[in-house]
């Protein structure tokens, strides 16, 4: 471990020593000379006084060194059959052409820009071409309701949405151009102009005074040069969900992004100039921004572009077939996502039928990687199976196996260590690190690393409410979790998923951990329920492996005994219910607060990011027999 002992001290050390040098790998118009302004804190600004492009450092600076014939994104959609390559010097073309027509429109440096989009190249190009003249990107998933689309255009005030005439999901086509209108009616901001680009196998009727056809849009347009700005001006706004319904708009700085993502790449992924990598997520979330979009790219990377689902397009073996045909080296995605693969093929027949000797690692992040499902991947794929977890605040990893670094020994269920920027302790309610071992708040002391939000969109005091308030001098993640005695990190759940039986914290995780181990077990999800007599109870939901032959009451039986005999009686886990699946958001993340709200019979509304609105009629049936 001596190699990332050195490197983590050396930046524990002298913090700002470190990342003056990691920015220098970075282009910058005018090279930062101070490298932290914390006359404001805690709203910290990172290498205030330079300024750069983060379009430039994407794209224009490998063609000038000579990558411009290298492949920059590789577009991949079993959902439309289609395939395309895009080179360096191709997207330089696109980047510049969409950029002048955004100029030639009146959109200028500070301008926001709503992108509504599916998974297709046109999107990464608009998130470029806006990067490129100094316009605040907002990406929002292709498809979201209307009424959260115009929350969003309330809230970052755009001059132009760019959508699409629609999006594809295995079995449907969803007409986009509806639910936008719907959203521009609601919303009480007047955007100038949309533009929309037509898919082939849909087209959008456009209304004349409000929308432009994207191939029109583009004509005769002037190819924009790349235009400098303040390391610390915005570059993109990322909403998150918050809790009192109002989503949270995370904002990343230009300089500290740049810095942070081409120093992961390298030292986190071990991925180098013209390596293939893949994130297998979407662009509506930050693993979409950082690592679809920007992190490869600044890289000198080759990056795939995904159009589809890890089942059902067509099977369990599309993941594998994307890593043999474009000899992928990395790839990072949700366990989730590898729990559908595992379920549909659990004996990992479709993995013998492609040659994918090229993947040399596989990330996991988004939610815990339940250890089953890691041992599972690792009997399979015979490499480096790298759970690590990070936010959508932070924008890149706060704890992870630095491959680039050194290849730390795997803990099962540990992210492994904190990296470089991130000083990770774990806390007690009054804000008292904890002994090793014990379950606490995860926290992150201030400041944050180069890349992480510098605030919430027009709302510093949300800001400073959301994040900073309980902890003084600490960022609270709103996870707990515990470390080992070698500084390894547990992520065990949200804090509000520590639940309280008869006096007992216990971690919900530890029990879906428990759960997951079960043979039969493909998915799980335990929450906390109202109990008048020990306060709280868990509440187990399991989905079943495919070929399980046992019936649910053996199997509930059985997990029952598990939880009772690997955490004890003192869990009080005694209902548990069978379900087909479970509730998701797009980015497959259980939701597990309206599970409880169901289980509580108080009021609830359908989440907006929800995967398959019908599973919660199935997840209410299945409780009833329980008495919830």
């Amino acid at each position: 471990m001596g190699y990332y002992k050195n490197i983590y001290k050396s930046w524990k050390n002298d913090h700002l020593k470190f990342w003056g040098k990691q920015a220098k790998a970075i282009a910058w118009g005018k090279k930062p000379k101070k490298i932290l302004d914390d006359s404001n804190s805690p709203f910290y600004k990172w290498f205030p006084d330079g300024t750069l492009n983060t379009c430039y450092n994407a794209i224009d600076r490998h063609v000038l060194s000579g990558r411009g014939e290298q492949d920059a994104i590789i577009y991949d959609s079993p959902v439309t059959n289609t395939k395309k390559r895009i080179t360096y010097s191709q997207l330089q073309y696109q980047v510049s052409q969409f950029a002048g027509a955004l100029t030639k429109l009146g959109v200028i440096k500070g301008d926001r820009v709503i992108i509504y989009m599916p998974m297709i190249p046109e999107a990464l190009v608009a998130m470029l071409a806006c990067a490129r003249i100094g316009a605040v990107h907002s990406v929002v998933f292709g498809g979201f309701a209307s009424n959260e689309l115009a929350v969003r255009i309330d809230d970052c005030k755009p001059k132009v949405i760019v959508s699409a005439s629609c999006g594809h999901e295995p079995n449907r086509i969803i007409e986009y151009k509806p639910l936008l209108d719907k959203a521009i009616q609601i919303a009480k901001h007047q955007v100038k102009k949309c533009i929309i680009f037509q898919r082939g196998s849909l087209y959008a009727q456009l209304n004349s005074s409000q929308d432009l056809d994207w191939s029109e849009f583009i004509k005769d347009a002037f190819l924009a040069k790349p235009i400098e700005v303040d390391a610390n001006d915005p570059l993109y706004i990322l909403y998150t969900s918050g809790t009192t319904g109002k989503p949270k708009g995370v904002v990343r700085d230009n300089g500290g992004h740049a810095v942070s993502l081409k120093w992961s790449m390298n030292n986190i992924y071990d991925v180098q100039p013209g390596d293939v990598y893949w994130a297998a997520s979407d662009i509506g979330w930050v693993v979409g921004h950082s690592y679809i979009v920007y992190a490869p790219l600044f890289h000198g990377c080759t990056t795939i572009l995904f159009e589809g689902k890890p089942i059902g397009t067509p099977n369990a073996g599309t993941f594998w077939r994307i890593i043999s045909e474009y000899k992928v080296k990395v790839l990072f995605t949700a366990p989730t996502a590898l729990r559908a693969v595992k379920r549909d093929d659990p004996k990992g027949d479709f993995i013998k039928n492609f040659d994918i000797t090229s993947l040399k690692s596989l990330f996991l992040a988004g939610e815990r990687a339940d250890p089953d499902t890691v041992l599972w991947l690792e009997n399979k794929l015979k490499v480096p199976i790298i759970d690590h977890w990070w936010q959508t605040e932070t924008g890149w990893p706060i704890a992870a196996n630095p491959l680039g670094i050194e290849a730390l020994p795997i803990k099962t269920g540990s992210p492994t260590l904190a990296m470089p920027g991130y000083d990770v302790q774990i806390l007690s309610e009054e804000g008292i690190e904890v002994p090793r071992g014990t379950l606490g708040a995860i926290s992150i002391k201030l400041p944050l690393p180069p890349g992480s939000l510098p605030t919430l969109w027009s709302a510093d005091d949300r800001y400073i409410e959301s994040y900073l308030s309980k902890f003084k001098n600490y960022y609270e993640t709103g996870d707990a979790g515990y470390q080992d005695e070698d500084d390894y990190l547990y992520i065990m759940s949200r804090t509000d998923d520590v639940i309280n039986v008869a006096g007992h914290r216990l971690s919900t995780g530890a029990m879906e951990e428990t759960l997951s181990n079960h043979i039969d077990v493909a998915e799980c999800a335990v929450v906390g329920v109202y109990d008048n007599l020990k306060g709280e109870v868990p509440l187990g939901l399991i989905c079943l492996n495919n070929g399980c032959n046992k019936t649910h009451e053996v199997v509930c039986k059985e997990v029952v005994d598990l939880v009772r005999n690997e955490i004890g009686p003192v869990a009080a886990f005694k209902s548990v219910a069978v379900v087909s699946s479970l509730p998701k958001t797009r980015s497959g993340k259980i939701l597990r607060a309206t599970i409880r709200k169901i289980a509580n019979k108080v009021d609830w509304e359908m989440p907006a990011t929800v995967d398959n609105p019908l599973v919660f009629e199935e997840i209410k049936k299945a409780l009833k027999p329980l008495g919830y």
